[in-house]
Parts: C-alpha cells; structure tokens; sequence
C-alpha cells in the first residue's frame, strides 16, 4: 500500500497523497513544509542589509509624524541617527582610511513627553533588529538584578539569534537616568546600580566584543555564551532626568555676568529650560564623562502643551480615541464623544501633570463602566459626554494620579 515518505501515514490516513519519481507526500505534510519555506525565507530577508530602501531622513520623519504629535526636533535628531545608521551599514569598504562612525543618542525629557512612543515607532519600520530595553534592572555583576549584557541578550531574541543581523541592530535604554551616580559623598555600601552600571555600558556603547548570555539573567561559568560584536549597534537613550531642569537654570544664570545679566535672562524660556541642556547637565546629574562621550548626539523633548495634548487625543494613527471607537465597533457599537469632552480630559490631563500617559489614565476611568456594560446590553451607539466624563473621573480612582505642585 501506498504511503507518506516523510510522515509514514497509509493513503487511507490522508486527504491527498502525491506520487513522486521514487516516493509519496501528503497533504498534511505538504503544508507544514509551505510553512518551514515561508519561516527561513522570511529570516533571511527580514534582516538582509542588502535589500534595505534607504530612507531618506525627511521619510522617516514624515513616518513619525503620523504616530507622535510635535517633537519636532527629537524626531529630526532621531531620524539622522536612523539614516546614518543604514548608510554605515551599506557602505562598502573604502580604501581612503576614512571610517563613519556611529552616533549614538541621548533623549531628555520630562514623563509623559513620547521618548518610549518615538523608540516603538521607529522600531514599525526598520529592516534591522531593534529592541527596547529598561535600565532599571541593570546592577553590576555579582548582585542582585541583570548584568549589563542582558540588553543584548534582547537584541538576539529580536534577531532569531542571527548574530550577524543583531550586530546591525538597534538598542533603545528606557530609564537611563535612574543609573545616575548616586553622589559624590563616600560611603560604605557601592553605588552598584549607579555608577557601576554606567562604567559596565562603556564597552557596549564604544564597541567591544561581548560574551552574552543566550537566555539572559546572570552568568555562570557552565554556561555556553554567544559572543556579539557592538561596534555596529547603534544605541538610543532616553530618559525624565527629573530636576535636571533646576541644574540647568543655575549653569544658565552662572553664566552670564556684569550689566547684561537682567537683558541675558530675560531671553531665557523659564518654562522649557531643557532646550538649553548640555553634556554639562548631564554630569551634574550623575553620568560619569566617559559615558556622555560615548552619547554624542544629545536631544531633548518638549513639555506637551495644551494643543498638543488635544492632538494627542484624536490625530495620530493609533491615537486613544481611534482606539477605543475600533473596541465598540467590534461590538457594533458607535462611539462618539463631544468636543467639550476632550477639552474636560486635556484640563484634567494638565492638572495631574503626567503628560500624554495621564490622558490614557483617564480615558480608562471614563470609559470602564461603558466597556463594562455595553457588550452585553442592545445599544448601538454611544456618545460621551462632558457631565459624564465628569462624573465617572469624580467616582474613580484616578484622582489619585494628581502629582502635587
């Protein structure tokens, strides 16, 4: 009888049995094989350089202009990163001696601004791997937390473990400021998650060979390593750096001395001191130098204004509202708000001082009780209103967001 050469199933057993020159396959396993041919085609064309469109900075741009509303200048800085990270990747070897080097970003700004959203934007349309890691985890080796190696272990699980592709990749570090030196006071126990830390990333921004862990967590001497070469990984921080903004008004006032002191400050923008910030700021918050100057390209983010934050609301391609009208129109219901309703959600968002996170907070607090309810009541339609958004913030706990002045 006649039977599967590679599942070993009777014809009886199958749907379809296809006769070869010296053999027979099913139908069962004919699809499973479709889908091993799409998986490895798909490796290796997810990753391969050399079949990249280079995109143009303005393109990349313009991208980011459909998700994140303003930020006008850490989307220029982000882009020409982005671009002139492709170019040294595709560049061919030149006999002139002159090698591009990367250039690795810092992003500044206050919570709420867009860092984490810019990062996960930019990672839609890249062609290399790119992973967002947190730098709160990281402690030195030997103590409790994550070595510093484990940001790539992120960046190979992006990469499927094709080394050569997470050589070429991209590493965002959310939280860069909470591995700022603790002091300069001595003391007996070792700033293990500060300084430490900071000392630990100079090999992978600068460009070293890593021994990394393939499944993360701490290194013991049994374990197999895989070893990564970080001279191409371009890395892009971001962080609140909360109160930096204090350290800049002093440096910016120091400054300037003798009669022009009162035109000088004057002309300096009290509500958005991190426009003027330095690598000087940085160090009087707790980088060490080797550190910054590894981060040459430094940028900051906006504080979100009042027309920003309505923007926010109703704009960008995944924006919140777009998001809750597509839940109830899986349920077959209409949503709807009133004009008044996004102005009552940009006072409130402005009042708890939390940025464009805050306006989810209260999106989730007015719309629970209808997300609750409605699926299984026979409405069609639904429009929020300003008394009701009202009313459901006032029962809710999200007053307790409210940041105090």
């Amino acid at each position: 009888m006649d039977k599967c050469s590679f599942c070993g199933r009777d014809k009886k057993d199958t749907n379809l049995l296809i006769a070869g020159i010296n053999g027979h396959i099913c139908d069962s396993c004919v699809e499973q094989a479709i889908q091993i041919v799409e998986e490895e085609l798909k490796k290796k064309s997810d990753f391969d350089v050399k079949h990249i469109k280079l995109q143009k900075p303005i393109e990349i741009k313009a991208f980011l202009d459909q998700y994140v509303i303003g930020q006008e200048e850490a989307k220029k800085f982000l882009s020409v990163a982005v671009y002139n990270h492709y170019k040294r990747l595709l560049q061919k070897v030149e006999t002139d001696d002159v090698e591009i080097e990367k250039s690795n970003i810092i992003m500044v700004g206050e919570t709420g601004t867009g860092k984490t959203l810019l990062a996960r934007t930019i990672a839609k349309m890249l062609h290399v791997p790119f992973t967002i890691v947190d730098a709160t985890v990281l402690t030195e080796a030997g103590y409790v937390g994550e070595d510093i190696e484990s940001l790539l272990t992120r960046l190979l699980q992006a990469a499927d473990y094709d080394v050569k592709a997470a050589e070429k990749g991209i590493v965002f570090i959310d939280e860069i400021d909470k591995i700022a030196r603790k002091g300069d006071n001595p003391s007996i126990t070792r700033d293990v998650s500060g300084e430490g830390v900071q000392q630990g990333l100079l090999k992978l921004l600068e460009g070293a060979i890593v021994n990394v862990p393939p499944q993360g967590g701490r290194k013991h001497p049994d374990q197999k390593m895989i070893p990564v070469n970080t001279k191409n990984i371009l890395f892009i921080c971001g962080g609140a750096f909360d109160g930096i903004d204090k350290k800049i008004g002093h440096r910016l006032n120091t400054q300037v001395v003798g009669y022009s002191i009162d035109r000088e400050a004057n002309k300096i923008d009290r509500d958005n001191l991190l426009q003027y910030i330095a690598p000087q700021d940085l160090k009087a918050f707790g980088l060490i130098p080797e550190i910054i100057g590894r981060l040459p390209v430094l940028t900051y983010l906006k504080p979100l204004d009042r027309i920003a934050l309505r923007a926010i609301l109703t704009e960008p391609k995944n924006s919140i509202i777009k998001q809750y009208v597509k839940l109830f129109k899986i349920d077959k219901i209409d949503l709807t708000f009133e004009e008044e309703t996004f102005e009552y959600i940009v006072d409130k968002a402005i009042e708890f001082k939390l940025g464009a996170r805050g306006l989810r907070s209260l999106c989730e607090a007015i719309m629970m009780d209808a997300m609750f309810e409605l699926p299984s009541n026979k409405v069609n339609e639904i429009t929020i209103t300003r008394p009701y958004a009202k009313d459901k913030i006032e029962k809710s706990n999200v007053q307790k967001l409210k940041v105090a002045s």
